[in-house]
């Protein structure tokens, strides 16, 4: 059939059916009806069944409508058919920038969060700082109170008050007598003095007889704990810990569709329907890589034998995630060999360029690394500049160059992912030595940390600076499914509370790196031998 025919039949058709198509729309119909030269009615029909089980605001149809439709369609096709190289996971696949995430605040007279609408300022106000720690401590307040052992039952019977865990405000606790649970920021005011802070006041803090749990509790950190006023107004505590974790379906079920990844709404159907997707797409594979030195010819040789490994493979990976630092050196002010940082870029490009397989079916993410060049070392970074990356980008035009921290939504899975030398900071600020009774892995006690604090870095300001409007792109509520923390320490995985989290290590210390299928969640820690 002619394209005039086809195009008066496609109008037609939608016609029937109630639909009106812009041009720029039905150029996409096309477009998609072109891909099946033997099945076009059906392929037609197809397409007009899957627009009809969308959410649409308007029977007149946009370009971006239509395209949502045959997106998911093309898809379920590369699921069906591996080989398939007209889409595969590169429309399965979201790369979400740190800076466009929606800001989402708590309203505890309401109970209900509301989205900041409007621009966010780099620089802040000094009301913004006192926002920062006010909205981290409220999400984890609000989490606090829907826990079973925490919240305070419809009908109280007298066995239920004596095994209540009713959170008492501080300032509430003048006068009580008898074991209290509080909660608060905890802060050092003093040398070797504690404090735990709430919205009402502030008190001493003595945890010299303090069973404690798992994580690192630094400065800035919201705690839970159990102990009795003594009459010098210290709050002897003598049991404190973490806020308990909540599970991501019930934080999901309460949040009501509101988006606070950054990947956008999708309806039940449609939730349904990438489900599936993700669960048959078995050949869907990320290789991570962090500490990925440009300059340094060793660490060049052995990513082109990591390239050279997976090109030969049946199935190529889907993304290759290159996390900084991207130099040996720090980009500081005594840094002067940009121009000789550009042309090592252009040669990673090069080298892309020349394995053919890697290059049309990979996508390539670059996340930058703390030490790497950037307007201020402060949290979320912006991506690498265009002076850096232009040639590179010329020769693999798959290539990402995203934010750090970096999101990604693969069909419904979240995951992300973080460079930063979180390990070896978190340790040094850590208040009082870490609990060895559950654990002795440090990064163990790293992940419950973040999990627990439902943040990517609660260190103090002072220890990581944060931009104070930008620290809800540093959240993890509700909890992703992974967490990929590229850190210079040795290479770890563990799975917590069903949270997947890993570090790939540093590949050019150590020359190891992982891969995870999305498919399972299942981690492949690698590395070469040396």
């Amino acid at each position: 059939m002619g394209e005039a025919a086809m195009r008066k039949k496609a109008q037609k058709k939608f016609r029937i059916r109630g639909f009106t198509l812009k041009v720029d729309a039905l150029d996409a119909v096309l477009s998609f009806i072109s891909r099946f030269p033997e099945n076009e009615d059906e392929a037609l029909e197809i397409l007009i069944d899957g627009i009809e089980k969308e959410s649409l605001k308007s029977t007149i149809l946009d370009k971006e409508a239509v395209q949502t439709v045959i997106d998911l369609l093309l898809e379920a096709e590369a699921a069906i058919d591996p080989t398939s190289t007209s889409v595969g996971s590169r429309t399965a696949l979201r790369v979400i920038d740190a800076f466009v995430i929606p800001r989402f605040r708590y309203d505890p007279i309401k109970n209900v969060f509301y989205e900041h609408t409007g621009k966010l300022p780099i620089h802040g106000e000094a009301t913004d700082k006192a926002a920062l720690y006010r909205d981290r401590y409220q999400l984890m307040l609000q989490r606090l109170t829907r826990d079973k052992y925490f919240s305070t039952p419809a009908f109280v019977t007298e066995l239920m008050e004596d095994e209540s865990c009713k959170i008492t405000t501080i300032q509430s606790l003048t006068g009580c007598k008898g074991r209290r649970w509080i909660t608060g920021v905890i802060s050092q005011l003093e040398e070797g003095r504690f404090y735990l802070e709430d919205l009402t006041a502030a008190i001493a803090i003595d945890l010299s007889d303090a069973k404690i749990t798992s994580g690192f509790f630094v400065e800035n950190t919201v705690i839970v704990a159990e102990g009795e006023l003594q009459p010098d107004c210290t709050f002897k505590v003598s049991t404190c810990g973490f806020p308990p974790l909540e599970n991501r379906e019930v934080s999901v079920k309460q949040l009501m569709g509101l988006d606070f990844f950054g990947g956008g709404i999708l309806s039940a159907e449609e939730t349904l329907r990438l489900s599936e997707l993700e669960e048959i797409a078995v050949n869907d594979m990320f290789v991570i890589l962090s500490d990925v030195w440009l300059d340094n010819e060793e660490t060049m040789e052995k990513l082109a034998v990591v390239l050279d490994g997976y090109e030969s493979v049946e199935a190529v990976p889907s993304l290759f995630v290159l996390m900084g630092n991207f130099c040996s050196k720090p980009c500081n002010l005594a840094f002067h060999s940009f121009s000789d940082l550009r042309m090592q870029f252009k040669k990673l490009g090069e080298m892309i360029q020349s394995r053919k397989r890697i290059m049309e079916q990979s996508r390539f993410l670059f996340i930058p690394g703390p030490d790497d060049i950037g307007p201020a070392k402060v949290l979320p970074r912006c991506g690498l500049p265009k002076y850096l990356t232009e040639e590179l980008q010329k020769l693999v035009p798959n290539a990402i160059f995203s934010t750090n921290p970096c999101r990604i939504k693969f069909y419904t899975q979240e995951i992300v992912f973080f460079r930063q030398d979180l390990l070896y900071r978190m340790r040094r600020a850590c208040l009082v030595p870490p609990s060895t009774e559950e654990t002795t892995d440090p990064f163990e006690h790293l992940v419950a940390t973040i999990t627990h604090q439902s943040h990517l870095c609660p260190l103090p300001l002072t220890v990581e600076p944060i931009i104070w409007n930008y620290d809800h792109c540093l959240r993890l509520y509700p909890t992703p499914h992974t967490i990929v923390l590229g850190d210079k320490s040795e290479q770890k995985a563990f799975k917590y509370t069903g949270i997947t989290c890993f570090n790939p290590g540093s590949f050019s210390r150590d020359s190891t790196f992982a891969a995870y299928r999305p498919c399972t969640k299942d981690v492949e820690l690698s590395g070469l031998e040396s």
